[in-house]
């Protein structure tokens, strides 16, 4: 049978020349936006500026200036989009943690430095080098379309216009008619034209994502606040385990501990009574076991939320069912998570803690019939949802039982989100980050 397929080598140019294309056209549409993004950020950034400048003086222009670096700052975020569509991932951004509009409250706003890097991009730099990349890319553009079909429209031109081919001699060094020459000489710098204008393009895209990254993005910040914002909440969660701690110790030695003394103490004295007083001691003996059970049902309250030896032996799964089948409001658990599966402890402590904690809500507050925990172990994190049919209203404020959730997950790096109308239904979503 006839093989009709390109050689190997033919296949290789052919693919090479169609992403060469691609990309030039992936180029042009970062490019040519970004002209009319830019002209519209000088213009409007020139105006507040100097309306803000002006008017400082009156303490009109404090405000004014803040609404110019928001103005700023928004146009850098459509600019970030646009590059983040043509290079993929593109380097974090960070800002301050905007002040309250007074006074003082402005005047730190005003010292935020990525605003003013936003501001310098969108005022000084975007638009007169977009300007240049502009009609760089429109004039290559029309030059190789006009020298490609110079030979069509140039019998449309007054036919007594000396030529450019002619000028240079062309036409008797061919021995041609100077239309003639003419159309060879467009054939020829427009194949040109059309030969370099994949890297002409590329060269100015690469020049405007340069200036973009360097003044819209700012990794060092972003990750030096990052590390900042991690640091505090793991020494929160530190601190609230070292209280939690505490309050287990102090309810130790107040409830059980108590109650297995005077546990202690009835047997000893029921000991003493058992052949002298065989009644005393048999009731001595049931108010032992008495205190027996209700020991034993405050070690199972104070053992709410701490891991048990499930969790560790035979993994998430395991002990989530556990804590489903205890709850007072029927449970269903489901999702990708396998039985036996093990992660990171950190995050199955966390997991396991948030559906306790959920739980624990559902039951005491939320006056459902019916809940639901699912638990998604993905590529990169774990998913924890526990739903319910309750009244609703749930949140994160203080003094109700979601409020040590936000900080117990941010000592992983995790998140929490919360959905509760009045009325009901709730939705609790938690990701844990899965690192390696």
């Amino acid at each position: 049978m006839t093989d009709f397929s390109a050689p190997t080598g033919q296949k290789s140019w052919l693919i090479w020349k169609a992403e060469t294309w691609r990309r030039m056209g992936s180029d042009l549409a970062y490019i040519l936006p970004g002209f009319f993004v830019a002209l519209a950020s000088f213009t409007a950034l020139t105006g507040l500026f100097t309306l803000g400048i002006s008017t400082f003086i009156l303490w009109v222009g404090l405000p004014i200036l803040i609404a110019c670096l928001a103005t700023a700052r928004w146009f850098a975020g459509i600019n970030r989009a646009a590059l983040r569509r043509w290079a993929g991932n593109i380097p974090p951004v960070h800002y301050r943690t905007p002040h309250k509009y007074s006074i003082a409250g402005m005047f730190k706003n005003l010292a935020d430095p990525q605003l003013w890097k936003d501001f310098i991009h969108g005022f000084l730099v975007s638009f007169p080098l977009r300007t240049a990349t502009f009609c760089t890319a429109i004039t290559f553009l029309a030059a190789t379309a006009g020298g490609l079909t110079q030979w069509f429209w140039m019998r449309f031109l007054p036919q007594d216009n000396t030529t450019l081919a002619e000028l240079i001699g062309l036409d008797t060094y061919l021995g041609v008619s100077p239309e003639t020459a003419e159309a060879w000489f467009g054939l020829v710098y427009g194949a040109v034209f059309l030969l370099l204008l994949p890297f002409i393009i590329r060269a100015l895209a690469l020049a405007d994502a340069a200036t973009s990254r360097a003044l819209l993005t700012n990794e060092t910040a972003a990750l030096r606040a990052r590390t900042e914002g991690l640091t505090a909440s793991r020494a929160q969660v530190v601190q609230e385990e070292a209280s939690t701690l505490r309050k287990i110790e102090r309810d130790l030695h107040d409830g059980p501990q108590q109650r297995l003394i005077r546990l202690q103490m009835d047997v000893e004295a029921a000991q003493r009574q058992m052949e002298s007083n065989p009644d005393g001691a048999r009731a001595l003996m049931d108010g032992a076991l008495e205190q027996s059970r209700e020991a034993l049902a405050e070690l199972r309250q104070l053992s709410r939320g701490i891991a048990p030896p499930l969790l560790a032996d035979r993994g998430l799964r395991a002990a989530v069912e556990s804590l489903a089948a205890k709850s007072a409001v029927p449970v269903t658990v489901n999702g990708s998570l396998a039985h036996g599966a093990r992660l990171a402890e950190s995050a199955e402590n966390a997991a396991y803690f948030v559906v306790s904690e959920a739980l624990a809500n559902v039951s005491k507050h939320s006056g459902a019939s019916t809940a639901t925990v699912s638990v998604d172990a993905q590529s990169s994190e774990l998913v924890i949802q526990v739903s319910d049919d309750g009244d609703g209203g749930a949140h994160v404020g203080k003094g109700h039982g979601l409020a040590g959730l936000v900080d117990r997950l941010s000592g992983v790096d995790g998140s929490l989100e919360i959905s509760s109308p009045e009325g009901g239904p709730t939705s609790l979503r938690a990701s844990i980050p899965l690192n390696g």
